[in-house]
């Protein structure tokens, strides 16, 4: 029954990675309104919940940070300051400051995040500075996504403005913590199939970051 178990496992989780490849392509609508910037409080929170998830190259960014934060000492801290970056970096693109390369930056950061997770067991240090250092990654890495996500917003009025702030930063933590939670329990309650998974996982999101970065024109 266990041999069983374990097969399917493998079959699903190398299933998955090919699926999302599929779809790992600049042609998924970046926006929930349709292109048009939300005029409202209601349409500017839809939209600042749905950035992060149609957008392929974010949400797998959002999924890896919560999965490495698993058996990390304060690993939620991952996460969270990349969400707060977020915010700093849609505030820097609403100033009007170009960032160089955000798109390859932003591909690279997946990738990156995605070997992490890849290599999560030989990596794996509880101390307070490896999460710091990752943190710190996360933060960078989060300053690009959210220059990303101010595109939508830009002649917005300020109640949608204020609502797609709060939408992206809502969606992107519930994301994470969703994902740090699946991986605790798999992480537990299976133990010895929860670094093929996580190798798996962390391949899948490789492919998409590198499937963005071979995608920049």
């Amino acid at each position: 029954m266990k041999i069983i178990f374990r097969q399917s496992w493998t079959k699903i989780l190398t299933i998955v990675p090919l699926f999302l490849l599929i779809f790992a392509s600049k042609t998924l609508a970046h926006h929930a309104m349709a292109g048009q910037t939300p005029d409202n409080f209601w349409n500017g929170f839809l939209s600042g919940l749905a950035h992060p998830v149609i957008g392929l190259d974010h949400l797998a960014f959002v999924v890896a940070s919560g999965l490495i934060a698993v058996g990390m000492e304060q690993g939620l801290l991952i996460p969270i300051a990349f969400a707060i970056a977020t915010l700093i970096g849609t505030g820097i693109h609403l100033q009007g400051i170009n960032l160089l390369f955000p798109e390859g930056i932003i591909a690279l950061s997946v990738v990156i995040f995605g070997l992490i997770l890849t290599l999560k067991k030989g990596l794996q240090n509880h101390s307070n500075l490896y999460t710091i250092a990752l943190a710190t990654l996360a933060m960078i890495a989060g300053i690009f996504h959210g220059y990303a996500y101010g595109e939508s917003i830009i002649g917005a009025r300020v109640a949608a403005l204020v609502a797609y702030l709060i939408g992206f930063t809502v969606i992107q933590l519930a994301i994470a913590s969703g994902a740090f939670f699946l991986g605790s329990v798999i992480k537990e309650k299976l133990a010895k199939q929860a670094t093929l998974i996580s190798k798996l996982i962390g391949l899948a999101i490789m492919a998409i970051g590198t499937t963005f970065l071979v995608g920049i024109k």
